[in-house]
């Protein structure tokens, strides 16, 4: 819970007026033209609740359907309405006790659903990344995904965290998801048997034919750190003399994470600048002694990549430690503070943004790539267990243009 309780960013798993405000202008009694009898505002309270508490009422007094007035129900759906209309989307949050509980789980790593980090993009709920190796991968599903339906309803107008809690369901049941490919103008449906997720969160390999090791980071929960260091201590130990680290379709995870994991490549100044509502800034300095400072290195993203992962590779940039390769990122990096409710609900407040370490704004800018390599969404990505099966011949035909390209520019590629 400590752990949480941290600020942290999660490059978007729902998006949803807190209790405490709203029951803060709760009374009973008064009468009139505008408040018809029952709850009205606090005095101490805007202007403006005026007409939501008339709406309140109305619905409260005349709604034919009385089965459905549920009062907590309304009162989560009026906080997920504030919520939207701040516009931060995929990254400031409301959570019922539920959705709390299962966001814990989730950021240790291991939980039950398909495996694939959801976020909002232009009001429609998209998938940011499926993890390695699970149910969505295995399945077909792709990064940039726009989610239409689940299980044939139609979730285009739904708040994120009601498709989330659709997709999600106990292992070995099946979820069908229809997704549209808006660079293949298609739509396609997509069976998924649900299964328990643990979240692979460093994996490596070396490229066949070469002294460069792969390594693949799919998330920086609370082992990253420990997991790439792991990774990168045992590349170096098998012969290797320069690096790729390939975060394409890394959703994020937490900030400590992503400091130190930066950490292990740089020598010193600042990882990130954090920038508050006020506009003071805060510096996230380099801790020492890190493992991997001097190696050749070149970074892969994508537009799957986002949050801590654009730290990371905004920080490679500015301090020029390596080549960035691949697509434009995602533009997570609202620093989103929780705040738990009365009721055990949870808000996830954008409280500050992320910049890089020389000012540049993330949240909804990006990470250019030094060198561009786009790559359409039906082709696979390169893995390092997949290294295992190539030789060399084999590797110059893969599909995988951006791993080709960071080959090219650590000059490990035969002429």
């Amino acid at each position: 819970m400590k752990q949480f309780l941290r600020i942290m960013v999660i490059a978007i798993f729902f998006l949803s007026f807190t209790a405490a405000v709203f029951g803060a202008g709760v009374a009973l009694g008064g009468s009139g033209v505008l408040f018809e009898p029952g709850i009205r505002a606090g005095k101490d309270q805007p202007t403006e609740f005026a007409t939501f508490w008339q709406a309140w009422n109305l619905v409260q007094r005349h709604f034919i359907d009385r089965q459905s007035l549920d009062n907590t129900k309304l009162t989560y759906g009026a906080i997920q309405g504030m919520i939207n209309a701040l516009g931060d989307e995929g990254h400031t949050i409301f959570l019922t006790p539920e959705e709390l509980k299962q966001q814990q789980t989730e950021i240790s790593g291991t939980f039950s659903g398909i495996g694939a980090q959801v976020g909002v993009k232009d009001s429609l709920s998209v998938i940011v990344s499926p993890f390695d190796g699970s149910p969505a991968e295995k399945a077909g599903v792709k990064a940039g995904d726009i989610i239409m339906e689940v299980d044939g309803e139609d979730v285009t107008s739904w708040p994120l965290n009601e498709v989330v809690n659709h997709i999600r369901g106990k292992a070995g049941t099946v979820v069908i998801l229809t997704l549209f490919r808006s660079d293949e103008n298609k739509s396609v449906k997509i069976s998924i048997t649900r299964g328990e997720i643990k979240v692979p969160t460093a994996t490596w390999g070396m490229v066949p034919g070469t002294k460069v090791a792969l390594i693949r980071l799919s998330q920086f929960n609370v082992n990253a750190t420990q997991e790439m260091v792991k990774a990168l201590n045992e590349s170096k130990t098998a012969g290797a003399t320069s690096l790729i680290v390939d975060l394409r379709n890394n959703p994020g995870g937490l900030l400590e994470q992503a400091v130190n994991v930066t950490s292990q490549f740089l020598k010193d100044g600042n990882v990130l600048q954090q920038e508050n509502y006020d506009g003071n800034r805060q510096s996230f300095a380099v801790k020492s002694g890190g493992v991997a400072t001097d190696i050749p290195l070149v970074v892969l993203i994508n537009r799957g990549t986002a949050s801590a992962s654009e730290i990371f590779s905004g920080a490679i940039q500015d301090h020029q430690r390596g080549r960035v390769v691949g697509e434009k990122t995602f533009g997570t990096g609202t620093v989103l503070e929780p705040f738990i409710l009365k009721d055990g609900s949870g808000l996830m407040l954008g409280t500050s943004q992320w910049l890089t370490a020389n000012g540049r704004l993330i949240r909804k800018q990006g990470i250019k790539p030094d060198v561009e390599v786009e790559l359409s969404i039906g082709k696979e990505l390169l893995t390092p267990a997949k290294l295992k099966d190539l030789k060399m011949a084999d590797l110059l035909k893969n599909e995988d243009t951006q791993i080709l390209k960071a080959l090219e520019l650590l000059k490990a590629l035969p002429k």
